[in-house]
C-alpha cells in the first residue's frame, strides 16, 4: 500500500457509501469535462473513469501515486493523468483544449485548501462548478451569513462569484489515515455573472477589514478610508467587519476607485 506523505496532507477516501453520495451529487451528464484534483489511491477516480461519454483529467502531485494510477488511464479514451501541482495548474488552458468549462471534483488537502480555492477563483471563466471535500470548518466559513462568527474574508471573497451549497458531512473514519477533524462536501457553482461589478479594490478592503477582526471599520480601514468616507457609503464606521455584506464592502472599495482614479 502506498505510504502517506504528510507534506501533501494526504487522507485517502475509502468509504463506498460516501463515494456513492458524491457520484450521485455530481449528476454527471454526457459531454461534460470532469477534473479530479488529488485522486490519491483512486477510490473516486475509478468511478469517474467509467464515464466514457465525458472527458476526464486527474491532477496528482505525488509521483508514486501517479505511477500507480497511470495504467488505468492508458486505454481510457479522452482521459489524462497529469503529474502536477494543482496550485500551479493552468485550468483555463485545459478548458480551452477540452472545448468547454470544467467540473472540478476532489478531496482538497486541508493545508492548501484556501490557496487552492483562490487559485481556482482566478480561473473561474474556465470552470462550471466544484464538488469538493474540505475541512468542515472551512465549508462553514464559505456558507456563513453576515453577523455570524464564521463570516469573514473567505466568505466575502467567494460570494460575488460562487453560489455555495453545503451537501453533507463526512466523519474521520471515511478516510485512511483518519484526520483529526470532520470534513464536508460542498457544491460551489460559478455564477453566470458576478452578483455586482466587483471593484478592483474589493480584495484589499476585505483583507484590511479582517486583518484585525476585533477592530471597528474606522480603525481597521484607517490606512485606506476616512471615517467620513465610510459614512458616505451608508456604513457605520463603528461597525465590526463581520456585520457587513459583500455589496457594502464593494461600496467601500468603490470609494477607493474614485479617490485613486
Amino acid at each position: 500500500m502506498q505510504r502517506v506523505r504528510k507534506r501533501f496532507g494526504q487522507h485517502f477516501l475509502h468509504d463506498p457509501a460516501v463515494i456513492g453520495r458524491i457520484v450521485t451529487a455530481l449528476d454527471v451528464r454526457a459531454g461534460e469535462h470532469l477534473v479530479e484534483i488529488g485522486p490519491g489511491r483512486g477510490a473516486l477516480t475509478h468511478e469517474l473513469l467509467r464515464r466514457t461519454d465525458c472527458s476526464f483529467d486527474a491532477i496528482e502531485i505525488d509521483r508514486d501515486l501517479a505511477q500507480r494510477l497511470r495504467g488505468e488511464f492508458q486505454d481510457a479514451p479522452r482521459c489524462e493523468l497529469h503529474e502536477a501541482d494543482a496550485l500551479d495548474f493552468d485550468f483555463a488552458a485545459l478548458a480551452n483544449r477540452r472545448g468547454g468549462r470544467l467540473r472540478i471534483i476532489g478531496n482538497l488537502p486541508y493545508n492548501i485548501s484556501t490557496p487552492l480555492l483562490f487559485h481556482l477563483l482566478g480561473q473561474m471563466q474556465a470552470i462550471q462548478d466544484l464538488h469538493v471535500m474540505l475541512q468542515r470548518e472551512v465549508v462553514t466559513r464559505l456558507a456563513a451569513s453576515p453577523g455570524t462568527r464564521d463570516f469573514g474574508r473567505l466568505t466575502l471573497m467567494v460570494a460575488p462569484y460562487l453560489a455555495v451549497e453545503k451537501l453533507f458531512d463526512i466523519g474521520p473514519g471515511a478516510f485512511q489515515p483518519p484526520p483529526k477533524v470532520w470534513s464536508a462536501v460542498v457544491h460551489l457553482t460559478v455564477r453566470a455573472q458576478p452578483l455586482f461589478p466587483v471593484s478592483p479594490h474589493y480584495p484589499a478592503v476585505v483583507a484590511a477589514a479582517f486583518a484585525h477582526r476585533r477592530k471597528t471599520l474606522r480603525n481597521a480601514l484607517a490606512q485606506l478610508l476616512s471615517r467620513e468616507e465610510i459614512s458616505a457609503c451608508g456604513v457605520d464606521p463603528a461597525a465590526r467587519p463581520e456585520t457587513l455584506d459583500a455589496q457594502q464592502f464593494n461600496a467601500l472599495a468603490q470609494t477607493l476607485d474614485r479617490a485613486r482614479g
